[in-house]
């Protein structure tokens, strides 16, 4: 598993680097990611795979397009990910009864199941990336990049 602290041995970065919040927010980022990368690994699954299955268990049954442009996800790579997840049964994809052009996706109980399975081990990846930060200081950096974010993942304007 990919070490918390980012740093395999290699090189240190310039100093100026190290200075920098865009490259802190870089190397944490791609920590983050191998973190959760590697948790969801062991359960067969991808960052792609965790993210539709969320949406549409929050949000409910949205055609193919509308879940491509709510997660960000090119048509290419949503298109395998729900083949994948489909023939895993974790969704469902059927023509849209107002418009039989397009294909409605759903998640079905078992994408429920597995979706409890996921959130599990997302939240030891999670408590495996912020170990050195005790519960104040993880709740202010969440705060902080809510912030720094804005209102699009539900951070504030300021």
């Amino acid at each position: 598993m990919t070490q918390p602290d980012g740093m395999r041995p290699q090189a240190m970065p310039p100093r100026r680097l190290a200075e920098l919040p865009s490259w802190l927010l870089s190397r944490a980022a791609g920590v983050g990611a191998a973190v959760v990368g590697d948790a969801l690994a062991v359960h067969g699954m991808r960052r792609h795979h965790f993210s539709v299955l969320h949406s549409l268990a929050e949000n409910g049954s949205v055609s193919q397009a509308e879940l491509g442009r709510r997660l960000g996800i090119d048509r290419s790579d949503l298109h395998a990910v729900l083949r994948e997840l489909e023939a895993s049964g974790l969704i469902v994809q059927a023509p849209d009864e107002r418009d039989r052009r397009r294909n409605t996706v759903s998640i079905t109980s078992r994408g429920h199941a597995r979706l409890g399975e996921l959130d599990d081990a997302i939240d030891g990846a999670q408590r495996e990336l912020l170990a050195r930060l005790d519960d104040a200081e993880q709740a202010e950096l969440s705060r902080l990049l809510r912030t720094l974010l804005g209102p699009a993942i539900g951070g504030s304007e300021s």
